[in-house]
């Protein structure tokens, strides 16, 4: 049975500390405001039809704890038929979730589907879980675990990516993302946050920057080295022992901005949508969640998208627009490099590095942006690649409609 995307929305994406725009904002209250959003567009029957519903969240603790999933579902006053899960799966959690949805459709579990992510860093911050190997060094050399930025600068060193490819890629993402929102071609998929107050939190995504020509990125210094050094560019060496070094090129332009966001997705069977009203944008063609490297982390969703290819029974030049998780500079380089896709077709309207990575969310905002990607480009076909921490992948397929 094939499954068929609705609708998608996404909030804009806030900085993710405490002075960011939407740190006053509860991440349950996103994804409410999203929901409505949805019967704003669609039809309050049409989404209250659903029957279940999966959230993205990776650091599920304080007010992001206590199955967010549920209680967003309670807070967007919801029915309580409709059943929820929420997952982890690290940065590709957002994709995960629209997986778990189609698979539940595909399976004829339910007919209509919500499925998306939320992340708010300000209030929930990275790591903030404490799961032990995070601290405890003696379990982190043997799973051979460090920070996921210092695996972005192992990945730089064996593959020999340089600050001037990297700082390409930023430079890339920035101005392209900033032409996008200039152009308003952000403005129908992204719903502006209101706060408590009802006052609007947040229009547009915040993290963007004008780097100019780029000659500051020059005088930017590594932002993982010091890390390394208390003890992780050891462990790291100990699983590379044909490295002699990690180099440390990534500096803070190179990392995507931690972020606050949400995105949501309404999915169905063709014939329960227009039963409701409903016209579908896309099709889910096909689905690849993979695991790879744990310890070089970031290439996973690499074969995730070579599973979700040959699913699809398609090549990546035949997909018509890519929505490239850009998990710091070091990943849009390494595709393009062992890859050679058309860059004009890949992350058209900016991406992680200028946007922001709130980490739950992700894959959900990419699956969004992509709808109106394929758009832009008149591509009958489009891609989203989402790798994560520790080997974790995935990549869906779409087809236009």
């Amino acid at each position: 049975m094939s499954v068929y995307i609705f609708d998608a929305v996404r909030t804009p994406r806030g900085k993710g500390r405490p002075d960011g725009a939407l740190a006053s904002v509860k991440p349950a209250r996103l994804v409410a405001q999203l929901v409505d959003a949805l019967q704003r567009r669609n039809g309050a029957e049409a989404v209250r039809s659903a029957r279940h519903f999966t959230l993205g969240c990776v650091t599920q603790a304080g007010v992001q704890g206590g199955h967010i999933a549920l209680s967003s579902r309670i807070q967007a006053g919801l029915p309580d038929e409709v059943a929820c899960l929420t997952i982890n799966n690290f940065c590709v959690s957002g994709l995960s979730a629209i997986a778990d949805a189609a698979r539940r459709i595909e399976s004829g579990q339910v007919e209509i589907a919500l499925a998306g992510g939320v992340e708010s860093m300000s209030q929930a911050p990275f790591l903030a879980d404490q799961a032990d190997y995070y601290s405890d060094m003696e379990m982190a050399a043997a799973m051979g675990w460090a920070p996921v930025g210092l695996a972005a600068d192992l990945l730089a060193t064996t593959e020999g990516i340089t600050r001037a490819e990297m700082d390409a890629a930023v430079l890339r993402s920035h101005r392209r993302a900033a032409a996008a929102w200039a152009e308003g071609r952000y403005d129908d998929r992204v719903i502006p946050v209101t706060d408590a107050d009802g006052g609007v939190a947040l229009a547009r995504d915040e993290n963007i920057r004008d780097f100019g020509e780029g000659a500051v990125l020059a005088k930017l210094g590594p932002i993982f080295a010091a890390t390394g050094a208390q003890g992780y560019d050891e462990i790291l060496l100990a699983h590379r022992t044909e490295l002699d070094a990690v180099q440390h090129p990534h500096t803070v332009a190179h990392c995507p901005p931690i972020s606050d966001g949400a995105a949501l997705l309404l999915l169905g069977t063709l014939e329960a949508g227009r039963a409701l009203g409903l016209t579908p944008v896309a099709r889910i063609r096909s689905v690849g969640e993979a695991a790879a490297d744990r310890v070089m982390q970031l290439t996973a969703g690499l074969s995730a998208m070579e599973l979700a290819l040959d699913r699809a029974g398609l090549a990546l030049g035949d997909v018509g627009a890519v929505e490239f998780m850009e998990a710091f500079a070091v990943a849009p380089v390494l595709f393009e490099r062992r890859y050679r896709p058309d860059m004009d077709r890949v992350n058209p309207n900016g991406g992680h590095l200028a946007m922001g990575h709130p980490m739950g969310a992700t894959g959900a905002i990419l699956a969004t942006t992509l709808l109106d990607d394929m758009a832009q480009l008149d591509a009958a076909t489009g891609l989203v690649v989402a790798t994560g921490g520790v080997g974790v992948g995935a990549a869906v397929v779409l087809e236009r409609v």
